[in-house]
């Protein structure tokens, strides 16, 4: 039949008994091979063709016993029933594997291509055969595009192996709960990534847990922090701010606008026209004639908060003049008065200092290339790989400024000359945090979702992808996650986001994931384009681990005392809005 395939009478398990359009039900025969079989394990069904067999999953595995008459013989051909067992074994089609395939040998390829026929014969696929499919597997996949993140669980000797081009330029997301094994398993992508010569990912880090692959000697990324409080004098080039003008008309109006209120048409309206002409002073002065026939008011141009405010402040204090030159209410008088009060409440805030308090030089008209060169560049001093620190974003604005970095960095490469884009992928670590179901959106949610839906669906064209991880695949942007094609799917417990999961999976695929609230920690069930034999695996342990957090609880309550020195500096850095470690102070 095949030189990869050597079956014999163990291997036998029955025959074909029904067939639908993706589903076999196998009458098992060899009642001794019952004791074997498990739920993902791979059985080979014949084909009309000789040199072709058709590869599927075991999905469901049902023994029922039934009574048959049968005669007695030794008691005078006494009528007696027997119990029999009916074992059934009920298989998904995954895949055609063909000994000769043209001018090839050993082919394995996604979907059938034919249908069993009944009374087919079918086999374990076990051992030694087990071994030799898996590694074909592995073999399919060119050198320069393989991205090993572990061994299937079916055996321990065969690499899971993923494509990495198909991984990263059609989208993907990891998804499982807390303490399912995620962040090992980013940090064992982020790790495979940094061994090629020029990996371009950018990781946005809610919590500061990847913060320890940007340290050492053996580091693999380069850390970056978005300032926070006590970061607004600083002079550290991995502090990052985000400067206000960068911000689309849209995005600050969402933070900032009481579309309840009913003058906020009036607000939005001087909003603009001031944006667009502190941003057209800017070009004057900057001698961009060019640019000064064609630039928006969203076009990322620098100008001063404080020129903003006092322009407001003019429209909404100015009187009007009426009959006899007498003074009179102003068009505008009062009508801006909360719209300012809540822009200079923004401003003064030094937890939104990132924003509104930037250095000097973010207000240069060079400074956004230098932020991109940084981020998106080459540079023989840095990682690759970049690892941004959020953990210090007020959670009011965090959607906007994820949304706001996500939309330049893709700008960005949208409007560069096609012949010199240089692929990215952006890692959305947490993203039920600031990618919510569009229907619980609020107005700087719904901001963060248009940016990142826009990727979703038009970013492949430009050479940007998605990686979206969370624990909570049902609070996350459904059209984000429909648009991902690869899938690493960890202990999933809840039953809303198991239901999510399975939606996203093909008909015949959805009984695989029933494992899901099963799986070990490390362990994972990997489906897409990525790879040809959807499986379950272990990852492989990182070198290098996140700072995940996950404390072991009854073991820390046996030895460690708490600190009232630890609970001071706390209560400090609460105070300061700042994080200062003991030794510090």
């Amino acid at each position: 039949m095949s030189d990869l395939f050597s079956f014999d009478n163990q291997n036998e398990l029955g025959m074909v008994m029904s067939v639908d359009t993706s589903q076999v039900f196998i009458d098992v025969h060899n009642s001794e091979i019952m004791t074997k079989l498990g739920v993902g394990h791979l059985v080979a069904i014949k084909s009309y063709s000789e040199y072709q067999l058709l590869i599927g999953t075991i999905e469901k595995i049902s023994r029922t016993v039934t009574e048959k008459l049968e005669f007695e013989f030794e008691s005078d051909d006494e009528l007696v029933y027997q119990d029999h067992p009916n074992d059934i074994v009920k298989v998904v089609l995954i895949g055609t594997f063909k000994s000769v395939d043209g001018e090839k040998r050993n082919v394995f390829k996604r979907g059938a291509d034919t249908f069993p026929q009944i009374d087919s014969e079918s086999y374990l696929i076990e051992g030694d055969n087990l071994q030799n499919f898996m590694n074909l597997i592995s073999e399919g996949i060119r050198d320069s595009e393989r991205l090993k993140i572990g061994h299937f669980i079916n055996d321990s000797t065969a690499k899971a192996i993923l494509n990495g081009d198909k991984f990263f330029q059609r989208h993907a997301s990891i998804l499982g709960s807390t303490g399912s094994g995620k962040s090992w398993c980013v940090a064992t992508i982020l790790e495979k990534a940094s061994q090629l010569d020029f990996p371009n990912l950018i990781v946005f880090d809610m919590h500061g847990e990847y913060s320890p692959l940007t340290k050492g000697n053996d580091k693999i990324a380069e850390g970056f922090r978005i300032a926070g409080p006590g970061d607004l004098e600083s002079t550290d080039k991995n502090v990052i701010f985000l400067p206000y003008w960068l911000l689309n008309r849209e995005e600050v109006l969402s933070m900032i606008l009481d579309r309840n209120d009913n003058n906020a048409p009036n607000q939005a309206s001087r909003f603009t026209l001031h944006i667009k002409n502190l941003k057209e002073n800017t070009l004057v002065r900057n001698n961009k004639e060019q640019i000064l026939k064609t630039f928006t008011v969203d076009s990322p141009i620098p100008y001063q908060i404080q020129d903003l405010l006092m322009k407001l402040q003019d429209d909404d204090t100015r009187k009007g003049v009426g009959a006899s030159n007498k003074p009179v209410k102003g068009e505008w008088e009062g009508k801006l008065t909360r719209f300012i009060s809540r822009l200079e409440a923004k401003v003064s805030d030094r937890r939104y200092g990132f924003l509104f308090q930037p250095p000097e030089q973010a207000l240069k008209y060079d400074w956004l290339e230098q932020l991109l060169y940084m981020l998106l560049g080459y540079s023989s001093e840095r990682k690759g790989i970049k690892i941004i620190d959020f953990s210090e974003v007020p959670s009011d604005v965090l959607p906007v400024v994820t949304g706001t970095l996500a939309r330049i960095l893709y700008e960005i490469q949208f409007w560069m000359d096609s012949n010199h884009r240089t692929p990215f992928t952006i890692l959305c670590d947490e993203a039920h945090l600031y990618l919510p179901i569009k229907e619980d959106a609020n107005s700087t949610e719904r901001q963060a979702l248009e940016n990142f839906e826009r990727i979703s669906k038009e970013g492949r064209k430009y050479g940007v992808s998605l990686l979206v991880v969370s624990q909570r695949p049902s609070d996350v942007s459904k059209t984000i996650l429909s648009q991902c094609n690869n899938f690493i799917v960890l202990r999933l417990t809840n039953d809303r986001d198991q239901s999510v999961v399975k939606k996203l999976m093909p008909d015949s695929m959805k009984g695989i994931t029933d494992c899901l609230p099963l799986l070990d920690t490390g362990e994972a069930l990997v489906l897409g384009d990525s790879i040809l034999l959807p499986n379950r695996i272990k990852l492989d342990v990182p070198k290098i681990k996140p700072d995940s957090m996950t404390k072991d609880f009854w073991k820390e309550w046996s030895k460690n005392k708490p600190k009232n020195e630890s609970i001071s500096q706390a209560v400090e850095n609460l105070r300061a809005q700042s994080r200062k470690e003991e030794s510090e102070v």
